[in-house]
C-alpha cells in the first residue's frame, strides 16, 4: 500500500525538508533542475506523493523532462500510473514513448509489446494503434541514433555482449543500431505469435550484432516454429552469431522435445486411469 504525502511526517523537519527540496525544484524554470528533481523521484518505492509528482511530470513541457518521469514511474512501480503512462505512449517524441513502454514493461502491462512491435515494424498490430502517427521511427535513423545507447528504455541488448559486439554497435550510430538492438530484446518476451516471424526476419539483418541479437531473442521466446528458418544461421560467416546461433537450436530443440513428452504424459494418463477402475471393479 502506498505510504502518504508529507504531511504523515509530523515532528519530522528533516523529512518534510526533504520534501520541500523535491517539490521546489521540479517547479523551477530550468528544465535541468526539474529533470534532476524528477530522476531522484524514481528511488522513492510505495509513496502516493512521489507518484503524483512523478505523473505531473509527463506532461513537463520539456522532452528531456517526459522520458525521466515515465523511468521514474516505472522504477518505483506505480500501478496507479499505468492510464497516464499509456498516454504518454501518444507522446510525439521518441524517448518519451520508449520510456513509458519501458515502465508498462516494469508494471507487467502487456500494452508495451503493441509499442515495441509497432516501433520495430513500423506496422500496426491493432485498429487503435498506440504511438503517434508522426513517429515514423524506423524510416528515420536520425531518431534512433539520436536515443543513445541507454536514454528512454534502459536496457542491456542482450546477454553476453562481448567488447567487439559493443564496439560495433556502438559505432554504427547513423542506422540507430543500439535502439533496434533494444526492441529485439524487448520483443524477446512477447506473448503475440505475430512477433516470432518478425525476429526471425531480424537474424538475416546485414549488421551480425542485430543478427546475434535476434537468435537470442527467439530462444527466450521458445517458439520451437522459429527451428527451421534459424538453422541456416548455423552457417554465418560470424563465429560470434554461430555460437548464438547453435545455444537457440539446442534450446528450442529441448523445449520441443519436453513438450511432447508433457503432452504425451497427458494423453496417456486418462487411458492409465480408466485402466486402474476396472482393475478394481469400480463401474
Amino acid at each position: 500500500m502506498l505510504a502518504g504525502s508529507p504531511s504523515l511526517a509530523g515532528a519530522q523537519t528533516a523529512y518534510q525538508r526533504a520534501w520541500n527540496v523535491l517539490e521546489d525544484n521540479l517547479t523551477q524554470t530550468s528544465a535541468g533542475q526539474r529533470l534532476a528533481g524528477v530522476r531522484a523521484l524514481g528511488i522513492i518505492y510505495e509513496n502516493s506523493h512521489a507518484a503524483e509528482l512523478a505523473e505531473k511530470a509527463l506532461k513537463d513541457s520539456s522532452p528531456a523532462v517526459r522520458p525521466a518521469a515515465a523511468t521514474a514511474l516505472g522504477q518505483m512501480h506505480a500501478r496507479s500510473a499505468e492510464k497516464e503512462l499509456k498516454e504518454a505512449v501518444g507522446d510525439k517524441q521518441l524517448p518519451v514513448v520508449m520510456a513509458a513502454a519501458h515502465a508498462l514493461q516494469l508494471l507487467n502491462d502487456p500494452a508495451c509489446y503493441e509499442v515495441y512491435y509497432e516501433i520495430f515494424t513500423g506496422e500496426r498490430r491493432s485498429n487503435s494503434g498506440m504511438i503517434s502517427q508522426e513517429i515514423q521511427v524506423m524510416h528515420d535513423p536520425k531518431q534512433l541514433a539520436e536515443m543513445g545507447f541507454n536514454e528512454g528504455i534502459g536496457y542491456v541488448p542482450f546477454a553476453g555482449m562481448g567488447w567487439d559486439a559493443l564496439q560495433t554497435i556502438m559505432k554504427d550510430r547513423k542506422s540507430g543500431a543500439a535502439a533496434k538492438a533494444a526492441l529485439i530484446a524487448a520483443l524477446a518476451t512477447d506473448p503475440d505469435k505475430r512477433t516470432t516471424p518478425v525476429l526471425v526476419k531480424a537474424t538475416e539483418d546485414k549488421n551480425w550484432v542485430l543478427r546475434m541479437a535476434a537468435l537470442e531473442a527467439l530462444a527466450k521466446r521458445g517458439d520451437a516454429s522459429a527451428l527451421p528458418k534459424i538453422e541456416p544461421a548455423l552457417n554465418d560467416p560470424r563465429k560470434e552469431v554461430q555460437n548464438i546461433a547453435a545455444a537457440a537450436v539446442i534450446r528450442l530443440n529441448d523445449l520441443a522435445r519436453i513438450r511432447k513428452e508433457k503432452e504425451k504424459a497427458a494423453a496417456a494418463a486418462p487411458i492409465n486411469h480408466n485402466k486402474a477402475e476396472k482393475g478394481t471393479g469400480q463401474p
